[in-house]
């Protein structure tokens, strides 16, 4: 019983080692070697496309509850305010209002 059990042990380390050492030869051949490198950088594309992924929707996340346009200008939202971007050429009209005011009452006095 003894030696049979000895002989199953060698036999089966003795499968795992030339398996092992196939797979070993096989890496480090040109194809295999070619074939690590083209799975790393598959790996390495893989990894940056989640980064890039988390990182938007993290960012409309943020957004969203700071009440950012996805431009970057803050957006008002009721009262009597709007919100301006940066393309709008129209003129702050209050001054004028102010200097025909003050215009008209040195005109009556």
């Amino acid at each position: 019983m003894k030696r049979g059990l000895w002989f199953v042990a060698g036999a089966g380390t003795a499968v795992y080692v030339m398996v092992r050492g196939r797979r070993a030869a096989e890496a480090l051949t040109a194809d295999g070697l070619k074939d690590r490198l083209g799975a790393l950088e598959v790996g390495a594309r893989m990894f940056r496309d989640e980064v890039a992924a988390g990182r938007a929707e993290k960012e409309s996340e943020l957004r969203e509850r700071l009440g950012l346009v996805p431009h970057g200008t803050p957006e008002l939202t009721g009262g009597r305010h709007r919100a301006v971007g940066p393309a709008d050429t129209t003129q702050d009209t209050t001054q004028d209002t102010t200097q025909d005011t003050t215009q008209d009452e040195e005109g009556s006095i």
